[in-house]
């Protein structure tokens, strides 16, 4: 066996988001999230986050939980409708004491705060005025920054502006399997900038509303490999590259949109005013990477934008997402190598296998240990490469609400019994444990 040690200061926690796992729908305004659950057959079996896990009430015992894994970090997001009902308008203090007070547990068990202000539940109303294909949704965005920073700035020094961009735009305005729904191309390039120009523009509000925070962004990143070394399949990984990846990291990182997919976009290009992209790269302290698999891609001129992508061999999560560690340490050392962020954090990991709770409330998911072994190792072999990776934030701390897929596929290191809301820690959750308790990983 051998024992791969992390930096002393590393950050081990779990993540998790406020529609999927909150509930206490009572309590907050309606979100695009509880309108798409309504639409028949965008949701597995019409599921909806209305009491998800319930974790608005059980919190306590959840921050509980995440102590005796030893986590000392807690990446979890607010919910813009919990904090303003309609999106803009009056404040809604129930909503800013529940996380002021999940903040004070949090930090009274010894975990760290790491706080995500957008991730994924626009409220209905803003989107009965556009979205965010209005411009004006940017500027309600850092209205509602300022408010939240402004209470939890004291005591959280590590904020997210927004999870997921390139989700938000493509898969909710492209693809249309996500909230809003929509399928229209220059409608999602439109959204998307608008997402990075909301970024850019709360960035400084947040420093000031919370002196000495760090302050960074989570793009979900995919390394793409071509099937072959011909010239096609080169260009094909790159177009793919341009589409899943730099379409985001340039704006935020070099000020510029990349200039091939710019130009493959033709005239859906978004709308972009002379100043946006100086604000979208404003600097940032610590860039998160969400990292679930790989694109291996071919070309292929039937294909959306002349590539195909494959399906190789290998094993496969119940996503239907292939397992390949290896594409973890290549994405974080090219993203170093190519964009050199201060500092990164793996913001989710994880992956949804079938789990079964037995009659002595176990659930021996090997799989899913077998999982996170081989990506933390991944992540250990890009620091011994010179990344600058300061934490990992296993998706997701408990079974929740898995979007479209509703209550269909469990992340989770916690099983929940979905009936009884009983937590029940797996047997990954136990290995995160001795991970996070060690600093280290033990290799067979």
């Amino acid at each position: 066996m051998s024992r791969l040690r992390f930096p002393a200061d590393f950050a081990w926690g779990s993540a998790t988001a406020s529609f999927q796992i909150e509930g206490g729908v009572e309590e907050r305004g309606q979100c695009i999230w509880d309108d798409f659950c309504r639409w028949p057959g965008k949701v597995f079996e019409g599921d909806n986050g209305d009491v998800a896990v319930d974790h608005y009430h059980l919190y306590g015992a959840d921050v509980a939980l995440m102590a005796r894994l030893g986590f000392r970090a807690y990446r979890f997001s607010v919910s813009w409708p919990r904090i303003l009902k309609e999106g803009i308008g009056e404040v809604n203090d129930v909503g800013l004491d529940y996380y002021s007070r999940l903040v004070d547990e949090l930090l009274e068990a010894g975990i760290e705060p790491y706080a995500t202000l957008y991730h994924w539940d626009l409220s209905t109303a803003l989107q009965r005025v556009g979205g965010w294909a209005s411009r004006d949704t940017a500027s309600r965005f850092v209205e509602y920054a300022r408010i939240v920073a402004d209470r939890l700035g004291d005591r959280v020094h590590h904020w997210i502006t927004h999870n997921e961009p390139w989700v938000v735009a493509m898969v909710g305005n492209l693809y249309g399997t996500h909230a809003p729904g929509w399928e229209d191309p220059g409608l999602a390039l439109q959204v998307g900038h608008h997402l990075l120009l909301s970024h850019g523009l709360a960035v400084p509000v947040i420093r000031q509303a919370s002196p000495g925070s760090q302050v960074g962004i989570t793009l979900n990143l995919y390394p793409t490999y071509p099937a072959t070394t011909s010239a096609e399949d080169l260009d094909a990984a790159r177009i793919q590259d341009g589409f899943s990846n730099r379409w985001f990291l340039d704006p935020v990182f070099k000020g510029h949109y990349p200039e091939d997919i710019w130009a493959l976009a033709g005239a859906q290009v978004p709308r972009v005013e002379q100043a946006d992209l100086s604000i979208i790269s404003r600097p940032i302290d610590f860039l998160g990477i969400n990292y679930y698999s790989r694109h291996l891609v071919a070309s292929d001129p039937s294909g959306p934008m002349g590539v195909q992508t494959l399906h190789p061999e290998g094993e496969y999560t119940q996503m239907d997402w292939e397992v390949y560690p290896q594409g973890l340490t290549d994405i974080l050392t090219r993203v170093y190598a190519d964009y050199s962020p201060r500092a990164i954090y793996v913001t989710e990991n994880g992956c949804a296998y079938e789990d079964v709770l037995t009659s002595d409330g176990q659930v021996h998911d090997a799989k899913r240990t077998a999982y996170l072994r081989a990506h933390f190792a991944a992540a250990h072999k890009a620091i011994a490469q010179g990344v600058p990776l300061r934490g990992y934030f296993v998706w997701s701390l408990m079974d929740n609400f898995e979007w479209a897929y509703g209550y269909s596929r469990r992340f989770g290191i916690v099983y929940v019994d979905f009936q009884s809301l009983r937590r029940y820690p797996k047997d990954s959750a136990l290995f995160c444990q001795s991970v996070a308790q060690e600093n280290a990983v033990v290799l067979d």
